[in-house]
C-alpha cells in the first residue's frame, strides 16, 4: 500500500461510518413510538428543535458567506495560501452543521422510542438510546474524515501546489467547523438553559409542581433544549476538536518532509498518520458499540464503560502497528528553535497512548467530582440542609477543587508527549485522545436522549416503573455527560496546543518570551477572554430565563384550569422565547472569538502567540471549574430527590434541602451547559483563526 492508497482509504472510512450510522438511524425509526400522547409530545419536541436549527442556520449562512468572501479576498494571490481556503471553510461549516442536524434529528426520534422500550425493560431502552447516540458519534467522525480526505485529494490532484500550501488551504476546513461549533454551542446552550432554568424555577419552586409536569408550559422547551444544546452542540464541539487535532498534526508533519522521503509512505508519512489513525478509530468505535448491552437489573454504566474503554484499549494496540508501519524507526529533525530532536516511531506511539490515557483519566476524575454517591456530590447535598447559600458555597468549592487533578494530568501529558516526540507528539496525543470520538460521543449523546425519555414518560403519565427505568438511564446519562464534558475539555486543551504549535511554525514564531511586554500583554488579554465570554453567555441565559419565568407565571394566572390539569399549556410560546433569545444572544460571543485574534495578529504576531497561551491556560481551567461545579450541583439535587438521609432524617422532594438544591442546580445549569462547554470551542477557534491568518502575518 502506498501513500496514494492511504489518502483514498481515509474518505472511504468516513463513508463507512455514515453508512453504519444510516443503518442505526433506520433501525431506531422502525421502533414503536407508543401511545398517541407519547407521539404527540415527541413530535412537539422534534418540531421545536427543527424550528430552532432552521433559524440558527439562516443566521449562520450569512456569517459563512461573509467570512468566506473575506477569506477569499485576503488570501488571493498569497504565496503560502490561496483564495480556495474559502472553499475549505464552507465545506467545514457545512459538514459541522450537517453532523449536528443528523444527530439531533435521530435523537428526537430515539427519545420517545426509548420511553416505549422502557415499558419492556432496561436492556431494550438502553439499546434504543445508545443507538440514537451512536448515529451522532459516527456522523461526526464520518463527515470529519470524509471532508478532510476529499479536500486533500481534490487539492492534490487539481493543483500544482506543494504539500505545505495544500495543508494551509485545508486549515480553512477547521475554521469553518470551529465557527459553526461555537455558535451551535453558545446558541444551543442559551436555548436549553433558558428553558431549563425557567421550567425549574417557575415549576418546582414557584408553583410547587414536579419536574416535567405536563401543566408546566416550559417543559417542551426544556426537552427541546436537551437536543439542540447537548446533542447538536456537543456534536459540533467534538467535530471541531476532531478535525482540529488532525489538521494541527498534519501542519507539524510538514517539518519532516525531507527526512521522511525514504520511509514506507514517502515524505507524506507523518502528514498522513493522523488521517490513518482517525480512519482506524472509526472501525474501532463501530466494533466497540457491539459490546454495549445490559440485562434487566444490570448496570448501564458498566455496559457503556465496556464499549468505551474497550474501544480505547483496542485503539492503543492497533495504533502501535499503524505507527511502526508508517514511520521510520528513528529520524532527526530541527525544532523551531534550531535544536536537533531525535524522533522514533515508538516515541510517537507512546505519545498516542498518553493521549488516550489522559482523556480517560480526565473523564474518570470528572466522574468522581460529579457522580451521585461520591464524596463531592454528597458534601453539596449535606450543605443543602442549611440553605441555598451553603449549597452554592459548597458547589463552588467542589468546582474549584476539581481543576487540580485534570490540570496535573494535562501537564504530565504535555511533558510526556513532548519528551517522546516533541511538538508533533503533543499534537498526535490529541489525535490519540480523539481517535475513538465515534463511541465517546455516542455515550455522551445517549444522556440527553435518556433525559428526554424520562420527561416523555412523566408528561404521558406512564406507569411508575417506566419512569424508574428511564431515571436509571438518566442518572447514568448525567455521569456520561459529565465524563463527556471532561473529555471534551481535555481534548480541547491538547488540540489547542497542537494548533498553537502549528501556528508558531507557520507564522515563524520560534518561542514565546514572557519578558517581552507585547507577549505579556497578549497573555493578559488571552486570560481575560474566557471570563468576558462566559459573562456574555451567563447573562444571556439569565435574561432569557427571566422571560421564560414570566411567561409560565402568566399562563398559570390567565389560563383557567391549567393549575388543576383540566386545561392545556401553550408550550409554543415558551419554545419561541428560547429560540429568539438564543439566536439574538449568540452573535456577540461568536464575533468576539473571531475578531480579537485577527486584530491582535495584525498588530503583532508574537503578541498573538501570547494571546493563544493566555486563553488556553485560562480557558481550560475555567471550563473545568464551570462544568464540574454545575454537574455536581445537578447530581446533588438528584441525590436529595432520591431520599438523602442525614443523622437519621430523610430529605426528599419538597423538603427545604431540596428547594436549596434546586437553586444550586439552577445556578449551575448555565455553567455546565452554556458557558463552560463553550469555552472548549473558544480556545480552539482562536487557535484556528491564528493558524489560518498565519500565512498573512508571517
Amino acid at each position: 500500500m502506498d501513500a496514494a492508497q492511504i489518502t483514498y482509504l481515509v474518505p472511504f472510512a468516513g463513508l463507512l461510518a455514515l453508512a453504519y450510522a444510516f443503518t442505526r438511524a433506520q433501525w431506531v425509526g422502525k421502533q414503536d413510538v407508543g401511545t398517541d400522547a407519547m407521539a404527540e409530545i415527541s413530535q412537539a419536541i422534534a418540531d421545536g428543535a427543527r424550528a430552532f436549527l432552521r433559524q440558527e442556520y439562516r443566521v449562520l449562512l450569512i456569517f459563512v458567506v461573509v467570512v468566506a468572501a473575506l477569506l477569499a479576498f485576503a488570501n488571493a494571490g498569497q504565496e503560502g495560501s490561496s483564495w480556495m481556503i474559502a472553499i475549505s471553510f464552507v465545506v467545514g461549516a457545512f459538514c459541522s452543521a450537517l453532523a449536528g442536524f443528523i444527530g439531533m434529528t435521530v435523537a428526537t426520534k430515539a427519545n420517545v422510542r426509548t420511553t416505549q422500550a422502557a415499558q419492556t425493560g432496561l436492556g431494550p431502552a438502553l439499546n434504543v438510546a445508545f443507538s440514537g447516540g451512536l448515529v451522532m458519534g459516527l456522523s461526526v467522525v464520518g463527515l470529519g474524515v470524509l471532508g478532510l480526505g476529499t479536500l486533500f485529494i481534490a487539492y492534490d490532484t487539481a493543483t500544482a501546489w506543494d504539500i505545505t500550501k495544500i495543508i494551509a488551504v485545508i486549515s480553512g476546513f477547521s475554521l469553518g467547523a470551529s465557527s459553526i461549533a461555537l455558535f451551535a454551542r453558545v446558541g444551543g446552550g442559551i436555548y436549553t438553559k433558558a428553558a431549563d432554568v425557567g421550567a425549574d424555577l417557575a415549576g418546582k419552586v414557584y408553583e410547587g409542581i414536579p419536574e416535567d409536569d405536563p401543566r408546566n408550559p416550559a417543559t417542551i422547551a426544556d426537552n427541546v433544549g436537551d437536543n439542540v444544546g447537548d446533542v447538536a452542540g456537543m456534536g459540533a464541539d467534538l467535530f471541531e476538536s476532531y478535525v482540529g487535532s488532525i489538521i494541527g498534526t498534519m501542519v507539524l508533519g510538514t517539518a519532516f518532509l525531507d527526512v521522511m522521503a525514504g520511509s514506507a509512505y514517502g515524505e507524506l508519512s507523518a502528514i498522513l498518520l493522523p488521517l490513518a489513525l482517525a480512519g482506524v478509530g472509526i472501525l474501532v468505535s463501530i466494533a466497540g458499540s457491539f459490546f454495549v448491552k445490559v440485562k434487566e437489573g444490570g448496570n448501564p454504566q458498566h455496559a457503556l464503560n465496556i464499549g468505551e474503554f474497550g474501544a480505547a484499549g483496542l485503539m492503543a494496540v492497533l495504533s502501535y502497528f499503524i505507527i511502526t508501519a508508517m514511520l521510520p524507526e528513528t529520524w532527526s529533525a530541527a525544532t523551531m528553535t534550531g535544536a536537533m530532536f531525535e524522533y522514533t516511531s515508538l516515541g510517537v506511539f507512546w505519545a498516542v497512548v498518553i493521549g488516550l490515557v489522559a482523556g480517560t483519566a480526565i473523564g474518570l476524575i470528572t466522574e468522581y467530582y460529579t457522580a451521585t454517591g461520591k464524596g463531592p456530590v454528597n458534601s453539596i447535598a449535606r450543605q443543602s440542609v442549611t440553605g441555598s447559600a451553603t449549597n452554592i458555597i459548597s458547589g463552588l468549592g467542589v468546582g474549584m477543587y476539581s481543576t487540580g487533578l485534570p490540570a496535573i494530568v494535562l501537564a504530565l501529558a504535555i511533558i510526556g508527549a513532548h519528551e517522546f516526540a516533541g511538538l508533533y507528539g503533543i499534537a498526535i496525543a490529541a489525535v490519540g485522545m480523539l481517535s475513538v470520538t465515534g463511541i465517546q460521543l455516542a455515550v455522551d449523546a445517549y444522556g440527553p436522549i435518556s433525559d428526554n425519555a424520562g420527561g416523555i414518560a412523566e408528561m404521558a403519565e406512564l406507569p411508575p416503573e417506566v419512569r424508574e427505568r428511564t431515571d436509571k438511564l438518566d442518572a447514568v446519562g448525567n455521569t456520561t455527560a459529565a465524563i463527556g464534558k471532561g473529555f471534551a475539555i481535555g481534548s480541547a486543551a491538547l488540540t489547542a496546543l497542537g494548533l498553537f504549535a502549528a501556528f508558531m511554525q507557520q507564522a515563524g514564531v520560534p518561542n514565546i518570551d514572557v519578558a517581552n511586554p507585547k507577549i505579556l500583554a497578549g497573555l493578559l488579554l488571552g486570560a481575560m477572554l474566557p471570563y468576558v465570554f462566559s459573562a456574555m453567555a451567563m447573562n444571556a441565559v439569565g435574561r432569557a430565563a427571566a422571560d421564560m419565568i414570566k411567561e409560565v407565571g402568566r399562563q398559570f394566572a390567565e389560563i383557567p384550569g391549567l393549575r388543576e390539569g383540566t386545561a392545556k399549556a401553550d408550550s409554543t410560546r415558551c419554545v419561541e422565547i428560547s429560540t429568539q433569545a438564543a439566536i439574538r444572544e449568540m452573535i456577540a460571543p461568536g464575533l468576539l472569538a473571531v475578531i480579537v485574534p485577527v486584530v491582535i495578529g495584525f498588530i503583532d504576531k508574537s503578541m498573538l502567540g501570547g494571546l493563544l497561551a493566555g486563553v488556553t491556560v485560562s480557558g481550560v481551567l475555567f471550563a473545568i471549574f464551570q462544568s464540574n461545579s454545575g454537574g455536581a450541583w445537578d447530581n446533588a439535587k438528584k441525590t436529595i430527590e432520591s431520599g438523602f438521609v442525614i443523622d437519621g432524617v430523610t430529605y426528599g422532594k419538597g423538603s427545604d434541602a431540596h428547594k436549596a438544591s434546586v437553586v444550586g442546580d439552577t445556578v449551575g445549569d448555565p455553567l455546565k451547559d452554556t458557558s463552560g462547554p463553550s469555552l472548549n470551542i473558544l480556545i480552539k477557534l482562536i487557535a484556528v483563526v491564528a493558524l489560518v491568518i498565519a500565512p498573512l502575518i508571517a
